[in-house]
């Protein structure tokens, strides 16, 4: 493969990976609270959907992409009512979210199929982006892929470095410990969920404000249940995340590219590519799950405090 068709594909896989890489990094902020949330498929459609809404009514990309991930956050709320409120089933209400958000956003978004909507184009970094290979592949993206990079150093450094962060870990790891020592365990994890939900939500924007500019039946194709099995790929580290996600990215970059060019591969097999890597992910990360990092309270109600 020569460098005309190499730069190209890579930098597709930054683009097709960042949408996963929002996803997955909600989902190590909302885990690391000790809370699983199952629904991230579902947060992620109806995100794009409220960006997709908000920049086609008012022209502001910029709104619709902080709109979605408020949207996220009041999706991801209906799983912490469930399971924090009520002490619900975390599994059953997340798959249940996936249902609703599927569900929502077909039945309000069938009218827009096919429709436009403004978004965000490449934003070339001066300087950087003159530069051969490097720069059409890392300092020629759009907005949202910047912000997405930076990301991940910000929530290693909440997570490890502040105590709101290390506090929050504490209740995903030994609630009743953090709880001894006067940590509010249901107000952490709430803050988890709705974090989470809304760096999801912002994945799902991406999809619909800078990934196609268009509305589509099942946007998503499910890039949430990859996110969910990338968090477990990258031990809960966000900077592991980031790589996973790139590498996912690159994967269904080079089956689209694959599908161009014509090959004699049946499409379906393609199209699976990205899928069978994500089962390939899990049997790794269960191969490796002695350096797992999965907190040890995970997916396990509390009764709130009094």
């Amino acid at each position: 493969m020569n460098t005309d068709l190499l730069v190209p594909l890579l930098a597709a896989a930054i683009q097709s990976g960042t949408p996963i890489l929002f996803a997955t990094l909600g989902e190590i902020l909302t885990e690391k609270s000790g809370v699983l949330n199952l629904g991230v498929e579902g947060i992620m459609i109806v995100g794009a959907l409220a960006a997709f809404v908000c920049a086609k009514l008012t022209g502001n990309p910029l709104l619709a992409f902080a709109l979605a991930g408020v949207a996220g956050m009041v999706i991801a709320a209906g799983h912490g009512v469930v399971c924090l409120w009520f002490l619900g089933n975390q599994v059953v209400s997340g798959l249940a979210l996936t249902i609703f958000g599927l569900g929502l956003a077909d039945y309000l978004g069938t009218p827009l199929i096919g429709q436009t909507a403004p978004g965000f184009g490449k934003l070339s970094i001066p300087g950087l982006g003159a530069l051969p290979i490097l720069g059409p592949i890392f300092f020629q993206q759009d907005l949202l892929v910047y912000l997405s990079v930076g990301v991940v150093p910000l929530l290693w450094a909440f997570l490890n470095k502040t105590r709101w962060g290390l506090n929050l870990r504490a209740v995903g790891e030994h609630p009743e410990a953090a709880a001894a020592a006067g940590i509010d365990v249901l107000r952490y994890r709430w803050a988890g969920v709705l974090g989470g939900g809304f760096l999801v939500g912002l994945g799902g924007a991406y999809l619909s404000l800078a990934y196609t500019h268009l509305w589509t039946s099942g946007l998503t194709a499910g890039r949430g249940w990859i996110a969910v099995a990338l968090v477990i790929f990258a031990f809960w580290r966000p900077g592991r995340a980031l790589l996973g996600a790139y590498l996912f990215g690159g994967v269904m970059a080079f089956q689209l590219r694959l599908q161009a060019i014509g090959t004699h591969v049946p499409s379906s097999l393609l199209l699976m590519l990205p899928y069978a890597l994500t089962v390939i992910v899990l049997v790794f990360a269960s191969w490796k799950s002695r350096q797992a990092n999965a907190p040890a309270a995970l997916g396990i109600n509390i009764e709130p405090q009094d």
